[in-house]
């Protein structure tokens, strides 16, 4: 009986990161509810359905998508009150509130998240009993769900920010040490076509983690500037951990790609397949290392003996390869080297001395992310020189005197 009850409970346990999210959301659902309808009257469906839709695991994620459902609601309910106003409630208005709240959308340059939003908003607006006071009410109700949203999607994870980052960027870092001990082993081993491939399958599912490590580091930096729970040079430092393990992991795939093509291309000698195997085994080491003393001490910097030995060993592969390169052909040579810089370019990674790292702006993620895809005041700059070009001649060169 108890062997029965403690596998239940671990059951709950295993799955306490999707519990606590189900719980905060529908928490925040009926807070919506509650506060919709005391302040205004049937206010509480419009802000329990928002609620639900806005809260995420992410507190950046979930201040997006809240200013992204303000936005959507405006356009979104000044579309249905036009298309309204000249058809009356049918198929026509609800046709053409999709066609001009998508429309208003790309206009504004939103995000995916926010375009998406302005059309669902505005069907909501012309739901049964439409009035301007209905209209205005389902927009305050709008603003209560997503307001309420943002603050209970702080609750909405175990962890803070900072400790998801720190989670991310260890387990990731494991992965790749990990992954290069087995290319080690391979390439010592002389391994297979088949078996290269399934390194550089891998790695390419390694390199699709990138904009999760970006969003989450950004999100910690965001978190630290709002509530100062971590110093905000400490949110720095995990960022730039972010920036970097990007790099590691672009250079693992690099890595990957060239075992697979020496191999395709009849592979090399046995002593160039060992020195290699050494600098990869080097490399796998040195990545464990960081990513154990990462998750104990995450604000901390790598210890130099261990990037120094990937740059020895990386040393002694490449005299190796120039030693016997009138032996080998121009490509084969071309991907050893690309092997042993790689190498390089991760110890340097591991170090955080790399100018790519620090002096290199890292996209906060696509344009699509955005709540606005453009700035306003970039799109104010193409409207104005719009406008101005269909005045007269006559008044433009008046303007430009």
């Amino acid at each position: 009986m108890k062997a029965r009850l403690h596998a239940i409970a671990q059951q709950f346990i295993d799955r306490w990161y999707w519990i606590q999210q189900v719980v905060v959301t529908a928490l925040a659902a009926a807070i919506s509810w509650q506060v919709g309808d005391l302040a205004l009257k049937n206010g509480g469906v419009v802000a329990a359905i928002v609620a639900t839709l806005t809260v995420r695991s992410s507190l950046h994620k979930s201040t997006r998508e809240g200013l992204g459902q303000v936005v959507g609601s405006s356009v979104g309910a000044g579309a249905a009150l036009i298309a309204l106003h000249f058809f009356g409630l049918g198929i026509i208005t609800v046709a053409l509130t999709v066609l001009i709240s998508l429309t208003a959308a790309r206009v504004l340059h939103l995000g995916e998240v926010a375009a998406i939003n302005v059309p669902v908003t505005a069907l909501i607006v012309i739901g049964p009993g439409l009035s301007q006071t209905n209209a205005a009410n389902r927009l305050i109700s709008t603003l209560i769900g997503a307001a309420i949203a943002i603050v209970a999607s702080i609750f909405a994870h175990p962890k803070t920010p900072a400790g998801r980052s720190i989670d991310r960027i260890s387990s990731l870092t494991d992965r790749c040490a990990m992954l290069n001990s087995q290319m080690a082993e391979g390439v010592a081993d002389h391994y297979s076509q088949e078996r290269a491939g399934r390194w550089l399958a891998r790695t390419r599912l390694l390199a699709e983690e990138i904009p999760s490590i970006r969003n989450q580091a950004l999100e910690a930096r965001v978190f630290a500037k709002w509530l100062p729970v971590v110093r905000s040079e400490n949110a720095e430092r995990l960022y730039l951990r972010g920036v970097a393990l990007e790099h590691i992991i672009i250079q693992t795939r690099a890595i990957s790609r060239a075992l697979f093509d020496i191999r395709l291309s009849g592979g090399v000698s046995e002593q160039i397949n060992q020195e290699i195997a050494h600098l990869l085994s080097t490399l796998s080491f040195a990545l464990s290392v960081s990513a154990e003393d990462f998750r104990f001490d995450p604000y901390s910097g790598s210890k130099e003996p261990i990037t120094s030995e990937i740059r020895l060993s990386a040393e002694s592969s490449a005299s190796l390869i120039m030693s016997e390169s009138s032996e080998l052909a121009q490509g084969q040579l071309a991907r050893l080297m690309t092997v042993v810089s790689s190498a390089v370019i991760i110890a340097d990674s591991l170090d955080q001395i790399s100018p790519a790292i620090a002096n290199v702006p890292t996209p906060e993620g696509p344009a699509s992310a955005h709540v606005l895809a453009k700035s306003p005041i970039d799109q104010a700059k193409v409207w104005q020189q719009r406008l101005y070009q269909l005045l007269p001649e006559r008044i433009q060169r008046y303007l430009e005197k």
